[in-house]
């Protein structure tokens, strides 16, 4: 390759929940373009970051964790999931050492890679995640497992949190992704829609201030996107939830809850978006919002 000539290429970033994929994502790109929370499968959609190494190009899609899902919605997540690596450059396997390859949705995903990697005809990375967290001499018995039981061109052990390790992830990209053109402007992170990354920053604030299940049965809409003259933008946002009770928890008792989601959400959305954003919340209640085709068009799920 000639020192003008550049190289782009997808990277989809496959995991069980809660493996560190988002905190990897942000630490990569350098900014927010995914949520993050302590709470498992928070990431419904695919989301894409975007990050530039010497003259390459590379397009990272943080994936929904791949579970064993029953439920519609959680089953689409997963099907997309799995299917995004038919159509990337790269597949990276990131596994958080801080928990047993036994675990239920690690030991699922490994066997699931296993049976398919056959089918799968695409390079596969490991990433070890939560390295930091692990003493050393329980890491190398980790790697020789897992690159028994599957193929990976590479190992990885990073941290992605503090980003040690993550350096290393990004050069060997920047050299094993195929030459061609860039597929994004320089000063790109991320091709998520304004109204859905808008609608995302809101959702992680559901799930930091509110407890149990009532975030997984809640959705949030972007409604309208408005730029001011002054320069400040103003958004429109629903909360929709399946139950009554459900509304009023998100209210909060003198709207304080909802006040709160909002107040972080806002601060959050001025950081992404370099100005004064006026954040308008509603509340809705709609049982079956994540039957309607709409919603799956929305997060990019495949509903077949």
């Amino acid at each position: 390759m000639t020192k003008n000539q550049t190289k782009c290429g997808f990277v989809a970033i496959v995991g069980a929940p809660n493996a560190g994929k988002s905190t990897f994502l942000n630490k990569v790109v350098g900014q927010k373009v995914t949520i993050v929370t302590h709470k498992a499968q928070t990431t419904r959609s695919r989301i894409t970051g975007i990050v530039l190494k010497n003259n390459t190009q590379i397009v990272f899609h943080d994936l929904p964790g791949i579970f064993d899902a029953h439920k519609t919605f959680d089953k689409a997540m997963v099907r997309t999931a799995w299917n995004a690596l038919s159509d990337v450059d790269v597949g990276l396997v990131m596994i958080d050492v801080s928990k047993p390859l036994t675990a239920k949705a690690v030991n699922g995903m490994l066997q699931t890679l296993e049976k398919e990697q056959d089918e799968i005809d695409i390079p596969l990375i490991l990433v070890l995640n939560k390295t930091d967290m692990v003493e050393k001499d329980q890491l190398l018995p980790v790697v020789k497992e897992l690159n028994d039981r599957i193929r990976f061109e590479a190992t990885f052990m990073v941290s992605a949190k503090t980003g040690k390790g993550c350096d290393d992830v990004i050069q060997w990209l920047s050299e094993h992704l195929p030459e061609g053109p860039w597929m994004y402007d320089e000063d790109d992170v991320s091709d998520l829609p304004a109204k859905l990354l808008a609608a995302e920053m809101t959702r992680e604030k559901l799930f930091e201030n509110l407890h149990q299940e009532i975030p997984y049965g809640a959705t949030v809409q972007t409604d309208e996107i408005r730029f001011q003259d002054n320069g400040a933008i103003s958004i429109d946002q629903v909360i929709f939830v399946r139950r009554d009770n459900h509304k009023a928890m998100v209210i909060g008792k003198g709207g304080q809850t909802l006040k709160r989601i909002g107040t972080k959400a806002r601060k959050n959305l001025e950081e992404i978006f370099e100005t004064r954003v006026h954040l308008n919340l509603l509340v809705r209640v709609n049982e079956r919002w994540d039957q309607d085709p709409e919603t799956y068009e929305m997060w990019g799920l495949d509903d077949s």
